[in-house]
């Protein structure tokens, strides 16, 4: 697609402007992180190729303004990894941290769900929530956890504060 074309129908339909807008950019990012993990541009013959194309496979992803479909290149030698959603994961980043800030406020998976729903995800499962919420806990208890490998020198401070009435005035 034409980037005029995506300009165009964001004026139309903001919201199917922008969808597919975010999915031309993504696809975009994806086909340069190919050409680099790949080591070699299309039909080129080189030493420094690492991997064969595979074609493309549909990936879901949902994102800030709603569902959108990828094409993720996929080798013959080895997967494709990429920075634009981790393995396996079919929730945006952004949706991500907004799901864990909610977690560390206290505010139950239902809500979140709501939360979510007002981002523009509709089909957002407690199941997918508590899920995020559990890798939240191992991370967590991870950094909790970590051993202490050098002298961490620190300082107690205590004080105390009284509030003293001179002459019906405060001091």
């Amino acid at each position: 697609m034409i980037p005029l074309e995506l300009i165009e129908d964001y004026l139309i339909h903001q919201d199917e402007g922008i969808k597919k807008l975010l999915t031309w950019f993504l696809n975009l990012v994806m086909q340069n992180e190919a050409l680099e993990q790949l080591g070699a541009a299309p039909y080129q013959r080189t030493q420094t190729r690492k991997a064969h194309r595979n074609g493309y496979k549909g990936r879901s992803l949902k994102t800030r303004v709603g569902e959108i479909t990828l094409q993720k290149p996929q080798f013959r030698e080895f997967s494709f990894e990429t920075k634009v959603f981790e393995r396996y994961s079919r929730v945006e980043k952004a949706l991500v941290n907004a799901i864990i800030e909610s977690y560390l406020q206290g505010v139950s998976t239902r809500t979140v769900q709501d939360i979510v729903s007002q981002l523009g995800i509709d089909q957002l499962s407690a199941s997918s929530v508590s899920r995020i919420s559990k890798e939240l806990d191992e991370k967590v208890d991870e950094f909790l956890n970590r051993p202490i490998d050098q002298e961490v020198p620190y300082l107690f401070v205590d004080a105390n504060y009284f509030k003293v009435r001179t002459e019906s005035r405060d001091m």
